[in-house]
C-alpha cells in the first residue's frame, strides 16, 4: 500500500510544518479521548447488564442455557457489535458481582465530587452519569484477568485496578503481577519507616516494599553463594527493577562510599523517582542477623552525607534476606535511627542438587562442538 508523502510546503515553511504537527497531535489526543469514552460507556453498559442478570435472577428464570440463548439473541439484535459471546456474558455477570453494592468499594472520584464515590451509594438510575471512577478507566480485557484472579475479593481487585492506572500496565504486565501475588506482598516488609520518616514519605516508603521478594527470574542452582546471587541480580537488573516496583532507577552495584579514611561498598544503590530519595539495598543469602542493621544503617547515613542533595528526601535502606525471625527483626529496627525495611526473598525454581552435577561446563560444550 502506497504511503502519502508530505507536501513540499512542509519542507520550506516552518510555520506551516509546525501547524501540521500540531493538527496531528491534536487528532491523536482526541482519538485517545474517544477510545477512553467508548471504553467507559461499554463498561457502564456491562455493569447495567450484569445488574439486570443478577437482579432478575435470569439463570433461574430462563434455565441453564440462558447465557447461550442471550448470546444468540444479542448478536441478532446487534449484528455489528462484538462482546456478546457466551463466555463474555458470564464475565459481565461476574464483573457486577465482584464490585456490586453488596460489597461497597471505592471506585474513584466522579466529575462533580471531591471525595471518592461508593458503589453502594449509586442508584441504578444514576449509574450512567456517576459511574466514572477507576473501574471505567482500564480496558475490559484487563478486567477479565482481574475477575479470574480475584474471585470474591473486591479489595484485592481494586488494588490491581489502581496499580494498572498508576503504572499504565499492559495486559501482559498485569497478568505477570497477578501471578506473582503482588497484592499479598506489597508493603508487607517489617520496617521503621513511619517512625523515622516524615509523613507522607513514611507511608510511601512502606508501600514500595514487598515481603517476600520474588526472584524466580534468576533460576539459580542449589548451593549458590552470596557473590553468585548478587552477580545474577545485576545480570538481570531489568527484571530486578520490575520486582522492586515503579520509580526505581539503578545507580550502581558495589557502590563505593568513602567514609573518612575508610572505603565501604554497598551492594546495590538505587534512586526512587517517586519518593525522591536514594535507596540502599543489601542482599544476604542467609538468615537475618541483627548486626546487618548496623551495617546497612552506616551505608544509609553515608549516602545522606555524600550523595543526598537539598532537594532529595532522606535515604532509606532495604535489607533482603533468605529468611528472618520477625521479632528479632522488629527489635533490631527499634534500635536503629535510620529508616530501614527488612524482607525475605523466595526462589522456587532452583535446579535440584543432583541435577547440578549433570550440567556440562562451557568448556565441555565447546569441546563437543569442535
Amino acid at each position: 500500500m502506497k504511503r502519502n508523502k508530505m507536501s513540499q510546503l512542509t519542507k520550506v515553511d516552518n510555520e506551516y510544518a509546525l501547524w501540521v504537527n500540531e493538527l496531528s497531535d491534536r487528532f491523536k489526543s482526541m482519538q485517545v479521548k474517544a477510545a477512553t469514552k467508548v471504553n467507559r460507556e461499554m463498561l457502564v453498559f456491562y455493569w447495567l447488564l450484569g445488574n439486570d442478570i443478577v437482579k432478575m435472577q435470569a439463570e433461574q428464570k430462563w434455565g441453564s442455557n440462558f447465557f447461550a440463548t442471550l448470546s444468540v439473541d444479542l448478536k441478532v439484535a446487534l449484528p455489528k457489535q462484538s462482546g456478546f459471546s457466551e463466555t463474555n456474558l458470564r464475565y459481565v455477570k461476574n464483573f457486577y458481582i465482584l464490585y456490586s453494592p453488596k460489597s461497597p468499594q471505592l471506585v474513584g472520584k466522579t466529575e462533580n465530587e471531591k471525595s471518592p464515590q461508593l458503589v453502594g451509594e449509586i442508584r441504578d438510575t444514576e449509574i450512567t452519569s456517576q459511574f466514572l471512577g477507576d473501574l471505567c478507566a482500564i480496558p475490559w480485557g484487563h478486567h477479565r484477568y482481574i475477575i479470574d484472579k480475584c474471585k470474591g475479593d473486591a479489595e484485592k481487585a481494586m488494588f490491581y485496578v489502581r496499580k494498572t492506572l498508576e503504572n499504565n500496565w499492559s495486559r501482559a504486565m498485569l497478568l505477570n503481577w497477578l501471578d506473582t501475588d503482588l497484592y499479598e506482598r506489597q508493603g508487607k516488609a517489617i520496617s521503621n519507616f513511619t517512625n523515622q520518616l516524615p509523613q507522607p514519605q513514611g507511608d510511601l516508603a512502606q508501600e514500595i516494599t514487598k515481603d517476600p521478594y520474588n526472584f524466580d527470574f534468576l533460576a539459580m542452582r542449589e548451593g549458590f553463594d552470596e557473590m553468585e546471587f548478587k552477580d545474577a541480580l545485576t545480570a538481570n537488573v531489568v527484571q530486578f527493577l520490575m520486582e522492586l516496583g515503579s520509580g526505581f532507577a539503578f545507580v550502581g552495584r558495589e557502590y563505593r562510599l568513602k567514609i573518612g579514611q575508610t572505603e565501604k561498598f554497598c551492594d546495590l544503590l538505587f534512586y526512587n523517582i517517586n519518593l525522591h530519595c536514594y535507596v540502599v539495598v543489601e542482599v544476604k543469602v542467609d538468615k537475618f542477623e541483627s548486626e546487618y542493621i548496623g551495617q546497612l544503617g552506616t551505608y544509609v547515613t553515608a549516602v545522606n552525607h555524600i550523595l543526598k542533595s537539598e532537594i532529595d528526601n532522606p535515604t532509606i535502606g532495604i535489607l533482603i534476606c533468605k529468611e528472618k525471625d520477625n521479632v528479632l527483626a522488629q527489635y533490631a529496627l527499634e534500635s536503629s535511627s535510620q529508616p530501614i525495611g527488612i524482607s525475605e526473598y523466595e526462589l522456587s525454581k532452583l535446579y535440584p542438587a543432583d541435577f547440578k552435577g549433570t550440567l556440562p561446563s562451557i568448556a565441555e560444550i565447546e569441546k563437543q562442538l569442535k
